[in-house]
């Protein structure tokens, strides 16, 4: 199975009709994509009400990526809101459980910033949380090319498929160390996670404060040859494990919906077990 969404759902005007309120668009974005990653948890982790609202908003069949709480991936520079790094990721298990009971979660997450490089005590750090997870899938996404340099290259990866993390390959500029080459190697044969970032090489570049930061990043319209790119991937990627997950991320400018019903054409799919459509009648 391929499933292909967006991060987020809040932050796509193409697919809504005019004045759709904010509570209602998780249920209008589920008649047009399968999956999506839930962002929000990054930011703060949810009140379990709120799960179980999304889940009752999507088919059976919808599936959610669960990006990790930045205090468990190291954004978080400040003391976290919790007494212990035990206690955080406890409150974020026990506010995930709905979608592991739904059947709904394809996995959560772990995206780690790009002073995060490849050093003894970040490898500890990685096996630490994998256990505080336990059995919940996890998706590992580095921003630091240490990690995938010729020297630790096949060492990451095996490490990876030895420690039961997802592979999350990314689409995005190829910048310096603050950024990570395509790298189409599934460590897991269940499940693959493909973040596409866009191509701003400018924007990623571009100091990364102020509020702003993240509009210009992720300004960038994939073209259609470099969709077709990625179609022959996946046809590459396919052989090797089960699901993949394809999630675009480039909305700064609004591309990204568009971008990926685009590339769901390109490779023929046919979701047929979408929400039903809301039906604007001007």
């Amino acid at each position: 199975m391929i499933y292909i969404g967006l991060t987020g759902w809040g932050d796509h005007d193409s697919l809504y009709p005019p004045g759709l309120a904010a509570k209602d668009k998780l249920q209008e974005y589920a008649a047009h994509f399968p999956t999506v990653e839930v962002d929000s948890y990054f930011y703060a982790i949810q009140p379990r009400q709120n799960v179980e609202k999304w889940i009752r908003e999507t088919p059976d069949s919808f599936r959610f990526v669960v990006k990790a709480y930045q205090g468990m991936t190291g954004h978080e520079r400040g003391p976290i809101p919790y007494s212990s790094k035990e206690e955080m990721f406890a409150a974020f298990l026990d506010s995930i459980e709905p979608f592991i009971r739904s059947g709904k979660l394809a996995m959560v997450l772990f995206q780690f910033p790009p002073w995060f490089d490849c050093r003894r005590e970040h490898v500890m750090y990685l096996r630490w949380c994998k256990a505080q997870m336990k059995e919940v899938p996890v998706a590992l996404e580095f921003r630091h090319r240490s990690w995938f340099s010729p020297r630790f290259y096949a060492k990451t990866l095996q490490f990876m498929t030895e420690e039961g993390w997802i592979h999350c390959i990314c689409d995005e500029p190829q910048a310096g160390e603050g950024s990570v080459p395509t790298v189409l190697h599934p460590t897991n044969a269940e499940k693959t996670l493909i973040r596409l970032h866009g191509r701003n090489v400018y924007g990623w570049n571009k100091a990364t404060s102020g509020e702003n930061w993240r509009a210009v990043r992720y300004l960038y319209r994939y073209r259609e040859e470099e969709l077709r790119e990625w179609v022959a991937h996946i046809e590459t990627l396919k052989t090797k494990t089960n699901d993949i997950y394809v999630l675009f991320n480039n909305n700064s400018g609004g591309d990204a919906a568009d971008n990926a019903k685009q590339f769901i054409r390109l490779l023929g799919i046919e979701y047929t077990d979408l929400a039903p459509r809301q039906l604007d009648l001007f």
